[in-house]
Parts: structure tokens; sequence; C-alpha cells
């Protein structure tokens, strides 16, 4: 899984916090609050992160709808387990990313693992 660039996070960022697939023109609109983007430019990130799988689209019209096929976590998962495995000891790097953590992440890791061994999700 390939990290997103900084115009493609943004835009994934407007696909994950809405509830239901959205249009271009959503997603220019809610663009436009913090930067300078055109109509074409955000239809085109649309289409590469289509290409690449990172979203999904229907036919709406003669528009189409776009949503992100993995959830925000998922895809940081994802980009977690690229990391792991460019290294030969997994292990390693695993207890070097526990030693760097805050302790409330430390218990959110914690209670992460009790529901997993529980089999809750």
């Amino acid at each position: 899984m390939k990290p997103l660039g900084q115009l493609e996070a943004k835009v994934m960022a407007c696909l994950w916090a809405s509830p239901c697939p959205v249009t271009v023109r959503e997603v220019l609109e809610k663009l436009q609050s913090s930067r300078d983007v055109a109509y074409t430019t955000v239809m085109t990130v649309l289409d590469n992160l289509h290409s690449k799988g990172f979203v999904a689209r229907e036919k709406d019209g003669r528009a189409y709808r776009y949503r992100a096929v993995l959830s925000r976590e998922q895809h940081t998962a994802g980009l977690i387990e690229d990391v792991l495995a460019q290294s030969p000891d997994r292990g390693a790097v695993l207890m070097n990313f526990v030693e760097q953590m805050s302790e409330s992440d430390l218990a959110e890791l914690r209670s992460a693992l009790t529901n997993l061994e529980r089999g809750m999700p």
C-alpha cells in the first residue's frame, strides 16, 4: 500500500468524513474551505485514487459518486504492515515502536489486545 500524497490525503479525509458516497463537487466544496483547488484537479485526484484502488465509484446521472474502499483505520493498518514487512526483524521494530508509545497509547494497545483475545472487535 502506497502512502497518499498531500492532496490525496485531503481528498480521502473528505471521503472518510462522509457517511455516504460524494461527488467531485461535494469534495471540492469541502476542500475549498482550506485551500484554492480546481474542480478538474479534484476530479483527477479522485480518478487516480480510483485507479489505485483506494476509492470505488458509482454512476449517478452524468457524474460519479465516490467512497473510500477502506476505512481510515484499515488504511493506516496497511501502511504499518508495509513498514513492518521492510524489516527482517519485525519483533525488534514492534518493540522499538512500543517503547516510544505514550502511556495512553499503551493502554489503548493493551485494551485492543485484550479485546482481540476475547474475540471482540
